[in-house]
């Protein structure tokens, strides 16, 4: 059984590529697609936070899929280098983010 030739892959950034830090993800499902909401969270006191959304990415079920297989691949990496990572504790009935 002959296996064709992996074609090869060249990767090319568009005009408005950026780069950016999030700590808070949203993600919302319906029957078509995934949608990512990237954005930051910042605390300003004991009772206020704030999140300001930058970036939403659509993304198919299939590509969400392989994304979460990625994710848990690099994060198995990550903690076997470095340690495991602990999670904070969420707050009873509160969104995760």
């Amino acid at each position: 059984m002959n296996t064709p030739p992996q074609p090869n892959i060249k990767f090319a950034q568009t005009p408005d590529y950026r780069e950016a830090y999030a700590n808070s993800v949203q993600i919302r499902v319906n029957v078509w697609d995934f949608f990512l909401v990237f954005g930051t969270m910042q605390q300003s006191s004991e009772t206020q936070v704030e999140l300001r959304n930058f970036q939403g990415i659509y993304l198919s079920p299939q590509q969400a899929k392989a994304l979460m297989a990625l994710l848990q691949q690099n994060v198995a990496n990550y903690e076997a280098a470095f340690g495991q990572l602990q999670l904070e504790p969420r707050a009873p009935g509160g969104p995760v983010h």
